[in-house]
C-alpha cells in the first residue's frame, strides 16, 4: 500500500471522493474525472450545505438588532476566523470581495492615491493578469511607471537574479504570485519580498494558484497583503484580501461615509456574499476535516502535509505519461522543482480546445486557452489558442491520470 495513502490520521483519497457530488457525473457513459481544478474546483457536500442553511435559515443583512441579523454577524465573523487560520493570519486582517480580481483592483486604486507620477511597481511575466492590469491601470490614473521582472521560458521559473536591478527608492510595490496558475511553478516569495523590503516597497502576493496545494503562511511569506480565491480550494465564488492591519487603517480607500471605517471592513464595499462568505468557512473545515489535530491550524497543516505529498506522486505519473507520447510538449519546471500539480502542455497539429473537447467525449474534463496569463503563454512561443491545462486536487486518483494520459495518446495517434 501506498505509505502516503496509508496515513491512519489523514482521509483517504476515496474517503475524500465520497464527500463531492459532483463525482457521480458520467459524460457519455463514462465517470467525469475533473482535471479543471486551477479553474475551479468542486465543491463538498458541506459547503453546499453550508450555504444552502444560511440563505434558508439566517439570511439577512449586518448590524441590525433583530435575530438573523446578530446571527449573520456572528458567522460572517466566525469566517474571519477560519480564513485567518487558513492564512496564518488574524481576523481582523481578512476582507472578503467578490473576487480576487476585483479586490486587487480595489486595492490598487487605495495604495495608488498615495502615489506619485514616476513611482514604480514591479509585476511580472509569470503571473495571470490578475496581478498585472490592476497595477498597470494605475499607469493611467496616477502616471506611475511597471517594472517587468521576466520569466525564463525553458524553466517556467522567475528570474529572481534580476530583481534587485528592477528595485529602486522609487519602487513602490512588488506584486508577484506565489505560484503560476498556467504553469505551477511555485516563486521564491520570501526571496523576492525580503529584496523588495529592503528597497522600501511593500508586497502583494498573488496565493490564488498556490493556496489549493500548500498552506499559506503570511508571516513567513513576508508579504504586507495577499488574495486568494475560495473557489479554488473547494470553496464558493468569492475573493479573499488580507492584509496587515496597519497596512489596512493606513489605506486611503474609496467607501461610502456610513460604510465601516475599521479593519478590515474597511476594504469591503457594499452587501456582501454573506452565503459565499460562510461557504468559504466551511471550505477551510473541510480541508481541516481531512486530518486529526487539537486546533484548526494543526488539522489544516496535516492535511496540507498529506495532501502535497500526495500530490506529488500524482504530478510524477502524470508528467511521465505525458511525457512519452510522441507530439507531446511540456511546460514549466519538471516534477523534482517546486510546483503544484498543474501541468500545461500542447499536442503538436491539435488546438488545445479541440484536444479539450475531445478529451471532454472521454469523461476528461481539462482546460485550455492562456489561463489568463497571456504574456507567459506568449514568451512560450503560443498565440492565443493558448496550451491545454491539467490540474490534479485532493479528490483525483491515479487511475484518473492514466485516463488522461491515454486520452492524449489516442488522441496523439490520429
Amino acid at each position: 500500500m501506498n505509505p502516503v495513502e496509508a496515513r491512519p490520521d489523514v482521509l483517504s483519497v476515496t474517503a475524500i471522493r465520497q464527500r463531492f457530488p459532483a463525482l457521480a457525473r458520467t459524460e457519455g457513459g463514462h465517470p467525469v474525472a475533473y482535471f479543471d481544478g486551477p479553474g475551479g474546483t468542486q465543491v463538498p457536500q458541506e459547503v453546499a450545505d453550508a450555504v444552502t442553511d444560511y440563505l434558508l435559515r439566517h439570511n439577512a443583512n449586518t448590524h441590525w438588532a433583530y435575530p438573523t441579523s446578530i446571527e449573520t454577524d456572528a458567522m460572517l465573523m466566525a469566517a474571519r476566523g477560519a480564513l485567518a487560520d487558513f492564512l496564518g493570519g488574524d481576523p481582523s486582517e481578512v476582507a472578503f470581495g467578490a473576487n480576487m480580481t476585483t479586490l486587487t483592483f480595489h486595492l490598487a486604486r487605495s495604495l495608488g492615491r498615495d502615489w506619485d507620477r514616476g513611482d514604480e511597481i514591479v509585476v511580472t511575466e509569470l503571473d495571470h493578469h490578475a496581478n498585472v492590469d490592476p497595477w498597470r491601470a494605475l499607469e493611467k490614473e496616477r502616471g506611475v511607471v511597471i517594472r517587468v521582472l521576466p520569466v525564463d521560458a525553458a524553466s517556467g521559473q522567475l528570474d529572481l537574479e534580476a530583481l534587485p536591478k528592477l528595485l529602486s527608492r522609487k519602487t513602490r510595490l512588488l506584486a508577484i504570485g506565489a505560484a503560476s496558475n498556467a504553469l505551477g511553478t511555485i516563486s521564491d516569495v520570501r526571496r523576492a519580498a525580503t529584496l523588495a523590503h529592503e528597497a522600501g516597497a511593500l508586497v502583494f502576493v498573488d496565493a490564488v494558484h498556490y493556496a489549493p496545494h500548500a498552506l499559506l503562511d503570511v508571516a513567513a511569506l513576508g508579504c504586507d497583503f495577499l488574495a486568494c480565491s475560495p473557489y479554488k480550494f473547494y470553496g464558493p465564488h468569492l475573493g479573499v484580501l488580507w492584509g496587515k492591519r496597519e497596512r489596512i487603517a493606513a489605506l486611503d480607500v474609496p467607501r461610502l461615509e456610513p460604510a465601516p471605517d475599521r479593519p478590515p471592513e474597511r476594504l469591503e464595499t457594499g452587501t456582501l456574499s454573506h452565503e459565499g462568505i460562510v461557504g468559504a468557512a466551511a471550505a477551510v473545515d473541510f480541508l481541516a476535516s481531512l486530518a486529526a489535530g487539537s486546533t484548526r491550524r494543526e488539522r489544516l497543516a496535516l492535511s496540507f502535509e498529506v495532501l502535497e505529498a500526495r500530490g506529488r506522486e500524482l504530478l510524477s505519473r502524470l508528467w511521465r505519461g505525458l511525457k512519452e507520447i510522441p507530439h507531446v510538449t511540456l511546460y514549466g519546471p519538471t516534477p523534482e522543482r517546486p510546483r503544484t500539480p498543474t501541468v500545461a502542455f500542447s499536442l503538436a497539429r491539435r488546438l488545445p480546445e479541440a484536444v479539450a473537447q475531445e478529451l471532454a467525449r472521454q469523461g476528461v474534463f481539462v482546460s485550455h486557452g492562456d489561463f489568463y496569463a497571456p504574456t507567459l503563454v506568449a514568451r512560450l512561443g503560443h498565440g492565443r489558442d493558448g496550451l491545454v491545462r491539467a490540474g490534479c486536487v485532493a479528490y483525483t486518483t491515479a487511475e484518473e491520470v492514466d485516463r488522461l494520459v491515454a486520452g492524449v495518446r489516442e488522441i496523439a495517434r490520429c
